[in-house]
C-alpha cells in the first residue's frame, strides 16, 4: 500500500452515456488510427458501434485525473448474450464448435483498446484486473475471442501469421477454425524458416500479451477488408493459467 490515490477505476458501463463513452474511443482507435468502417459506424458524431453493442457488457477503464475519462474499453459477452444476438460476435469469422460442444462457461472478449497516450503502461493492466474480476464473478472458464493485425496483405504478415501457427495452434479440443470460403492458412513460411525474434516483433501487443498467459490461436486467419485488418482467433482456457501468469493477469487486484 502506498497511500497514494488510485488513478485509474475499471468498471462495467452503466448507462448510454457510458456506452458512448466508449464507442468514442473506439471510434479514435478502429476508425481513425486504422482505418476501420462498418455499416453502424457514426462519422458525424465520431461513435464506432455495430449490432452487438446492446448485448455485449462494456468494461471501461476511467482516469480518475482526468474527470474520470474513459481511456480503455472491452467488449465482454456470455453466452445468454450471445443467445440473445443468436450468435456470438467472433461466428461470422470463425467456426466456435469445439468451443459450444466444451460444456464450459465461455466469455468472448472484443474491442479492446487503450487510448493512445496510455499504452505501454499501467492502463491495460488496470483494465485486466477488472476483467480478472468479471471472470471470477462469472466462473468464466474459456476465454475467447478475435484479434486484429493491421491491414490486409497477408504476405506481409507471412512471418507472424506462420510463428503462431507453428508455436502457438490451439489443442484439437479448443481449436475454433476461420470458416470455410474465408479460412486463410496461417503456415504461410515452413516453421524452419520463420525467423523467430523478428516475427514475433511483428505481433500486435495485445496478442502478445494473451501468449504470455498461455493463450493459443485457431486454425486459420480472416482478412477483413471492412475493417482493414487481418484476424486470428485466440484462445484461453482458465485453468491452464500457472500460478504465475495468474499473478501478472490479476497484478494483485482484490475486486
Amino acid at each position: 500500500m502506498t497511500g497514494h490515490a488510485p488513478r485509474f477505476r475499471a468498471e462495467l458501463a452503466h448507462d448510454p452515456a457510458d456506452i458512448e463513452a466508449a464507442q468514442r474511443l473506439r471510434y479514435e482507435v478502429f476508425v481513425e488510427e486504422l482505418g476501420g468502417d462498418g455499416p453502424l459506424v457514426d462519422h458525424a458524431a465520431r461513435l464506432e458501434r455495430d449490432r452487438f453493442d446492446p448485448v455485449f457488457d462494456h468494461l471501461i477503464l476511467r482516469d480518475l485525473s482526468r474527470a474520470g475519462a474513459v481511456v480503455g474499453v472491452y467488449r465482454l459477452l456470455r453466452e445468454e448474450g450471445a443467445a440473445r444476438a443468436g450468435q456470438f460476435y467472433s461466428e461470422d469469422e470463425y467456426d466456435l464448435a469445439p468451443l459450444r460442444a466444451s460444456g464450459r462457461r465461455l466469455l468472448e472478449l472484443g474491442r479492446s483498446c487503450v487510448a493512445r497516450p496510455y499504452r505501454g503502461g499501467e492502463a491495460l493492466y488496470q483494465l485486466w484486473q477488472g476483467l480478472a474480476r468479471y471472470v471470477e464473478r462469472h466462473g468464466i472458464e474459456v476465454l475467447f475471442g478475435v484479434a486484429s493485425f493491421h491491414g490486409t496483405d497477408v504476405g506481409a504478415l507471412a512471418q507472424p501469421l506462420s510463428l503462431l501457427h507453428h508455436r502457438h495452434l490451439a489443442p484439437p479440443a479448443l481449436r475454433v477454425r476461420a470458416r470455410e470460403g474465408h479460412f486463410q492458412p496461417m503456415d504461410l513460411v515452413a516453421e524452419t524458416d520463420v525467423d523467430r525474434f523478428a516475427a514475433m516483433r511483428a505481433v500486435p501487443a495485445l496478442i502478445k500479451a494473451y501468449l504470455r498467459l498461455g493463450g493459443c490461436v485457431g486454425e486459420g486467419a480472416y482478412v477483413d477488408h471492412a475493417f482493414n485488418t487481418t484476424d486470428v482467433c485466440l484462445v484461453m482456457d482458465t485453468a491452464l493459467l500457472s500460478a504465475r501468469q495468474r499473478a501478472l493477469y490479476t497484478r494483485g487486484g482484490d475486486g
